[in-house]
């Protein structure tokens, strides 16, 4: 039966929280390493609000504070407000273009006084439940088209207003959503074709086009040889050849170049080249950039490209174990901008080394396979679709963040769950982590 008081500890995933308060711990202790100087006193810097440890140290009591509020909570709760607090939520996005506040080119910040709050990301809790609380309702059936337009436009209209406010990175996140959605039924066709664009893009970047051409071209010509009998018996296999030769053709010969000369501004083309190590080859050299704006853009790619190296030769330096608590010479010289936000993993490895970074990899991977767990125990489409919303998230910043630190992704600003410092990504993730964990306490239940 279900208690309409829940208690505290009953039902709750301890495995979870663990996991939740070591991560965050850690996090932490990393921040702390790149901000600690010789001679600060530690009792008077930890309670002076001043330095970023600080902070962050404060922000994780209020979230303490916040999780038992959560777990006391009723259940029902999350699926009786799911869709209001989803249009709060945009309405809080759709407000940063009036008050908002500019932090580093983008206008998505509310300032609260002793924080600033970033719609965006808060949003994220909003989308995850609204969506559960779509695809749970009885008459969704997702296997039709409209419901998945339905489902697409929960999912991605946080997403375009990011976008308008020049968060790419945090837009990025919400294709994290596509993770529930084909757990609940999504056609496979959709992500085939993603990850086929994808891969194809990347082809374009290491690759001249002419080269990719002539490769299409070599490969189509021997799976018609190869598969002539059965093409002979059925041309439906002809068609479907031809079709994938003309389209990757066409991607790679004309989509792959006007993205990059007429959608994309030569700053961003060349950050996403120089992540792969190669110049940009639809730029034009010899034009001056067009204007002051173009000119700081530029600017900012350069120093993004430093960012990286600085963060490579970080965590490179640290070795098999690293080189010690408060001993990094790259983190504590401050060589490595952002190293107590995007780039927090670099502390991690110049203070730990490989062992360092693989511990809090495997904190994570134990974190995403017991989120999975947990979700396929539900009895509730609610609680599983929020569950695998949850998982997709956390995969797509811990991928995205660690990727950016080595050099294998543009720099986009997306925070490392749980472990950068900022009041608005550990208060997110904290909801985020502890509504699962107030869900499945009640996962014999059937919410909707």
């Amino acid at each position: 039966m279900y208690q309409k008081n829940p208690s505290l500890g009953k039902g709750v995933d301890w495995l979870m929280v663990f996991l939740y308060a070591a991560i965050v711990i850690f996090g932490l202790v990393c921040i702390f390493s790149v901000e600690y100087k010789p001679g600060d006193v530690f009792s008077q810097t930890l309670i002076g609000f001043k330095k970023n440890y600080s902070k962050q140290f404060f922000y994780f009591g209020a979230c303490i504070i916040l999780a038992i509020f959560i777990l006391l909570t009723d259940s029902k709760l999350f699926t009786a407000t799911a869709n209001l607090s989803y249009l709060i939520g945009i309405a809080l996005i759709l407000a940063t273009f009036v008050v908002g506040k500019e932090i580093k080119g983008s206008k998505s910040w509310i300032p609260l006084g002793f924080m600033n709050l970033q719609p965006v990301e808060l949003c994220k809790i909003f989308t995850a439940l609204a969506l559960s609380k779509y695809l749970s309702m009885q008459e969704t059936d997702f296997r039709r088209p409209r419901a998945q337009l339905i489902a697409a436009a929960i999912a991605f209209t946080p997403a375009a207003f990011s976008i308008l406010q020049g968060e790419t990175g945090l837009a990025l996140v919400y294709f994290a959503f596509l993770i529930p959605m084909y757990r609940e039924g999504l056609p496979p066709g959709y992500l085939i074709a993603g990850i086929s664009a994808a891969v194809l893009l990347v082809a374009s970047l290491l690759f001249p086009v002419k080269t990719l051409l002539i490769a299409f071209t070599v490969l189509a010509a021997l799976i018609i040889y190869y598969f002539k009998r059965q093409i002979k018996r059925n041309n439906r296999l002809l068609i479907i050849i031809v079709s994938s030769w003309i389209f990757c053709s066409l991607f790679v010969g004309v989509g792959v170049p006007f993205v990059f000369k007429h959608v994309f501004k030569k700053y961003q083309a060349d950050r996403i080249f120089s992540m792969v190590g190669v110049d940009n080859p639809y730029s034009d050299k010899t034009a001056a950039l067009d204007s002051t704006e173009e000119k700081e853009k530029q600017k900012k790619t350069d120093q993004q490209n430093y960012n990286v190296k600085q963060s490579k030769i970080a965590i490179g330096s640290g070795g098999f174990t690293g080189k010690g608590f408060l001993k990094g010479t790259q983190t504590q010289g401050d060589f490595v901008p952002e190293q107590h936000t995007d780039f927090i993993f670099t502390s991690v490895g110049e203070n730990f080394g490989f062992i360092g970074t693989t511990t809090l990899m495997l904190l994570y991977l134990l974190m995403l396979i017991r989120i999975v767990i947990i979700a396929e125990r539900q009895r509730s489409t609610f609680s599983r679709v929020y569950a695998y919303s949850v998982a997709g998230i956390i995969f797509f910043h811990v991928a995205v963040n660690i990727s950016v630190t080595v050099g294998m992704a543009p720099v986009i600003g997306i925070t490392l769950p749980l472990m950068s410092y900022g009041g608005s990504s550990l208060l997110t993730f904290t909801i985020l982590l502890f509504i699962l964990i107030r869900l499945d306490a009640d996962r014999q239940m059937v919410l909707r």
